[in-house]
């Protein structure tokens, strides 16, 4: 059993930068890939970027790529998600995820309660 819990969501203008982390306890976190996810009101969930268990494989989203950087320290059981550049269309609510796969699935195994990041233009 994994829980996770982010943190780090918050008003912030067009242009400017938030830092989300996902803390994890439970099982060996180092063992899961993990990912962000994110869901905007009246739009489908979508995949924004994703880091496998060793952090040598990294993924993004097209939307995402070069603004968004995903890292991750197992000694501290946390994922981050630096976002710097944000546009009103990042709104959304932003979720952690973890998957015993070596890469994230679209269903991954875990969830975070989420955390809401909105941009104003």
């Amino acid at each position: 059993q994994v829980q996770l819990v982010e943190s780090g969501g918050g008003l912030v203008q067009a242009g400017g930068s938030l830092r989300l982390s996902c803390a994890a306890s439970g099982r060996t976190f180092s063992s899961y890939a993990m990912g962000w996810f994110r869901q905007a009101p009246g739009k489908e969930r979508e995949f924004v970027t994703s880091i496998n268990w060793t952090g040598g494989s990294i993924a993004y989203a097209a939307s995402v790529k070069g603004r968004f950087t995903i890292s991750r320290d197992n000694a501290k059981n946390t994922v981050y998600l630096q976002m710097n550049s944000l546009k009103p269309e990042d709104t959304a609510v932003y979720y952690c995820a973890a998957d015993r796969r070596p890469i994230i699935s679209s269903n991954p195994d875990y969830w975070g309660q989420g955390t809401q990041v909105t941009v104003s233009s």
